[in-house]
């Protein structure tokens, strides 16, 4: 069966970079920015997604490309007789239903909020009124399965309509207005009195607060964000890079969808400090920022309800592209496995991703008391500990071996694939880099991520 294409290229731009943009973008990139010397550690970001994200995104690209199949067949398509890299297939597989375990769960806080906000629930709340309908959120056991359900439903439903007529019909118009909703939204926040102080906090290069936080912690922490940014190790860009033509070459493909990925976080902090500044609230990292500080803002805000609506549909579609994405992936290896049609595929998956996202929904309640990694931990802090500090890691560790190394697919291959097409190319001089440098950073990460939870 002849596999699908994608119907334009600005549908796989718009769908790879989707996959990469989601929450994480919004709240963590601009916390960790302020936290990091602002406009110096934004410099680091940017030059470390450039000698690191940009070149691991090409490979796996190239990797589906070259092989037509999904993450869990593709290396069975490339690599000699005998050799076992498509165990990287079981890592694959690990990573995308472990991610999409907690990732509904969290989706469905968005679409709960941006019904709370539409529905006029936060007018009028005090602070407390509105840190306690967070609170009170997780504490529903009900609330969390009813949105995490519609969310699995809704992004199932979309991906059984087919590559074009759903998946690259829907998320290209989902993009398109998450991207114009943000640009509103960036300008409404920094026209606010007071918001300069706010931009100067992020954006400013500030070599007093570098200092304070360590040149060295900053350049770990831009390095952390540029790789786990772009979703990169468990073939959820792989997918994408199957359904591609060969009409042009994959660098230039992975620069824009990793400009496009920045734009979004970088514009996320634009939304999100003038307002805290304008409004003389604490910038808060993690759901506080989100669930608590920001609604604060907008019942103070003219307008507010709108505004926080607008938000909330924003964070929706951020999150659910990524759902989007990762389910289409979970549905190419159903296919390239047993050969299930999407329907059938999508139909016993809804009910399989439900059942294994219980855990996460029970672990804010039922199974508070739990704490898996740490005190104060959830089952969604194990869950997001597996995918983020290992299989993450793990997997582009396997893409970058073998695309570099004569014992897997090897440069060659790589580097003729990758430059197909029109656009541009992979040099030749790049090669010890890749082979030699690129692992050692990988491996940073990995051990790093790993001494976080010792």
């Amino acid at each position: 069966m002849e596999r699908e294409k994608f119907a334009s290229r600005l549908g796989f731009v718009l769908i790879s970079a989707g996959c990469a943009i989601g929450i994480g973008n919004v709240w963590r990139f601009p916390y960790i920015t302020g936290q990091n010397g602002g406009g110096f550690f934004v410099l680091f970001y940017i030059f470390f997604l450039v000698v690191l994200g940009i070149p691991i995104l090409t490979m796996e690209f190239s990797v589906g490309r070259a092989s037509r199949r999904s993450a869990v067949k593709a290396c069975q398509q490339l690599e000699k007789p005998g050799q076992k890299w498509h165990l990287h297939g079981i890592i694959a597989v690990a990573g995308n239903y472990l991610l999409m375990m907690f990732y509904t769960v969290v989706t469905g806080w968005m679409l709960h909020y941006f019904y709370l906000t539409a529905s006029g629930r936060f007018v009028g709340s005090t602070t407390e009124e509105v840190e306690g309908i967070f609170n009170s959120m997780n504490a529903s056991p009900g609330t969390l399965t009813f949105w995490m359900v519609i969310v699995v439903a809704v992004g199932f439903l979309i991906c059984s309509m087919g590559l074009k007529n759903g998946v690259e019909r829907i998320t290209k118009w989902m993009m398109l207005a998450l991207l114009a909703i943000m640009v509103i939204l960036a300008v409404r926040s920094i026209s606010l009195p007071g918001a300069a102080e706010g931009l100067e906090f992020y954006l400013k290069p500030d070599a007093g607060k570098l200092q304070e936080v360590g040149v060295g912690n900053a350049m770990v922490a831009a390095m952390n964000q540029s790789f786990f940014t772009l979703s990169l190790g468990i073939g959820a860009m792989a997918i994408f890079g199957s359904y591609l033509e060969k009409k042009r070459a994959l660098l230039g493909e992975s620069v824009t969808v990793a400009a496009l990925d920045t734009f979004v976080a970088i514009t996320s902090g634009l939304i999100i400090f003038p307002a805290c500044f304008a409004y003389g609230v604490n910038p808060d990292s993690g759901p506080n920022l989100i669930f608590i500080t920001l609604p604060n803002i907008f019942t103070h805000m003219p307008g507010g309800r709108v505004w926080g609506s607008l938000f909330f549909v924003f964070m929706a579609f951020a999150a659910f592209s990524t759902i989007i994405a990762v389910f289409e992936n979970i549905l190419g290896f159903w296919a390239d496995l047993f050969g299930w049609s999407r329907k059938k595929a999508a139909l016993v998956n809804t009910i399989l991703i439900i059942a294994l996202s219980m855990p996460c929904v029970l672990g804010f309640n039922v199974l508070s008391d739990f704490h898996p990694l740490k005190a104060g931990n959830t089952i969604m802090d194990l869950e997001d500990f597996l995918v983020s500090n290992l299989l993450l890691p793990l997997g582009s560790l396997f893409y970058v071996i073998f695309c570099t190394s004569r014992y897997g697919w090897g440069w060659k291959k790589f580097r003729a694939e990758a430059n197909t097409g029109k656009g541009l190319k992979v040099p030749e001089g790049l090669r010890r880099y890749c082979a030699y440098v690129l692992p050692c950073i990988v491996l940073v990460i990995l051990i790093y991520g790993l001494a976080t939870y010792m």
